[in-house]
């Protein structure tokens, strides 16, 4: 392991931590499995015994020695077994940016050789197809054709005001699909100039950084930028709130950008998505990458409580201490198990409202929650916010 691969802010923030465990007490991997050195603070402290040691005099002071690769393999093992939700660093009083460690830390262990073998997996896969799942990049437009109405060009134009960038859940789960097609349906109702890239939308990098990748991001974000340049669009809307928060802390300022709740309320206020009754009771889920990451908290509730009829109960734990859902920081991929395990943690949360829905703003998170309520057959509704104002809007 090496210190090039962190900042000194966060090697000196590092060594701030205070062990006062709060951080351990809202994890939602401890909470699932029990096991305490998934914790954010068993983390610190491993990586600050690693750091003594890697450096000769600190070596000598405190008599350590270096971490065999075994060793190194064993701590890789806690630290990818985490979603990245940022919950830890919400509640941290010492104000250390603990996401920006963790995804340090995982490029350290790449860079160490000590890394699930999984990684391997996401590098091979992006390299290959440019998107997280091997699948055929030509075919990232391929919903269209399941919908009824879809223009010739399939929404993919030479020039547009608007780029939908729609991301790998979306273009290739069949269970994420529904999505796309509404938000197609409700931007093409409401006039916008939009267009898809079609095979020209490679992954955004966001599982790069995930799986300690980070440098390899770069591809990626130049690729992505000039294809919206060919585009001549003046904005890019995100349905995933992971693409828009990589766009957003990663990308150059070359355009602007939006969630697509920031962008579906302001076409609701103008009056271009009108929306009749709708008898539901609904929970809201915030997504970690829109809410504690962009801290995007009530655009979706203002869209929520703006269709007629939908009554919004919020979960004890909402907005920036909303817990995961358990589809975060390539867990699924790393210990599907454990992810599943977070997910009925949220499941079982939301039922305890009593709504008949839970709502959020993110594929990732209706296809974790959802998989998980039709495996165990449980009676609930798992929408994103897209299809909710899909199912609201005025034919």
């Amino acid at each position: 392991m090496s210190h090039r691969d962190y900042s000194i802010k966060e090697l000196i923030q590092a060594q701030a931590c205070t062990s006062c465990c709060l951080c351990a007490d809202v994890c939602p991997a401890v909470a699932a499995s029990k096991d305490a050195q998934l914790s954010g603070v068993y983390r610190l402290d491993e990586l600050n015994r690693i750091n003594r040691a890697r450096t000769g005099l600190l070596r000598r002071i405190f008599r350590n020695r270096a971490p065999s690769l075994e060793e190194l393999k064993e701590f890789s093992d806690t630290v990818y077994r985490c979603t990245l939700c940022g919950r830890c660093q919400e509640v941290c009083p010492a104000g250390i940016s603990l996401k920006d460690i963790w995804v340090s830390l995982r490029q350290d262990l790449v860079h160490s050789e000590a890394y699930p073998k999984k990684v391997d997996m996401i590098r091979e896969n992006l390299e290959e197809s440019h998107n997280v799942f091997a699948e055929d990049n030509e075919e990232r437009a391929l919903w269209v054709e399941d919908m009824p109405d879809a223009p010739e060009h399939g929404y993919i134009k030479d020039r547009a005001e608007v780029v939908y960038f729609t991301g790998c859940v979306s273009a290739y789960f069949p269970m994420a699909q529904t999505i796309p097609i509404a938000l197609a349906e409700i931007l093409e109702s409401a006039e916008v100039d939009f267009t898809l890239l079609g095979g020209d939308e490679w992954c955004c990098g966001f599982p790069l950084l995930g799986a300690g990748l980070r440098e390899r991001a770069k591809e990626y974000i130049e690729h992505n930028l000039e294809a919206v340049r060919q585009k001549g669009a003046s904005r890019v809307v995100f349905a995933c709130p992971s693409c828009y928060q990589m766009w957003r802390e990663h990308y150059p300022k070359a355009f602007p950008i939006a969630h697509v709740t920031e962008f579906l309320k302001e076409l609701i206020v103008a009056g271009r998505v009108p929306l009749d009754d709708l008898d539901m009771t609904v929970t809201y889920h915030d997504p970690c990458d829109l809410g504690r990451a962009a801290r995007v908290f009530e655009a979706p509730r203002e869209i929520i409580r703006s269709i007629p009829g939908v009554k919004l109960i919020e979960l004890p734990a909402n907005r920036e201490n909303c817990p995961c859902c358990g589809g975060g920081g390539n867990l699924e991929m790393i210990d599907t198990d454990l992810s599943k395990e977070i997910a009925q943690q949220k499941v079982e949360e939301v039922l305890k409202t009593g709504a008949g829905a839970v709502v959020t703003a993110c594929q990732q998170c209706v296809r974790t929650m959802n998989t998980y309520v039709r495996r165990n057959k449980i009676k609930l509704k798992v929408l994103d916010i897209v299809q909710l104002v899909r199912m609201a809007m005025k034919e």
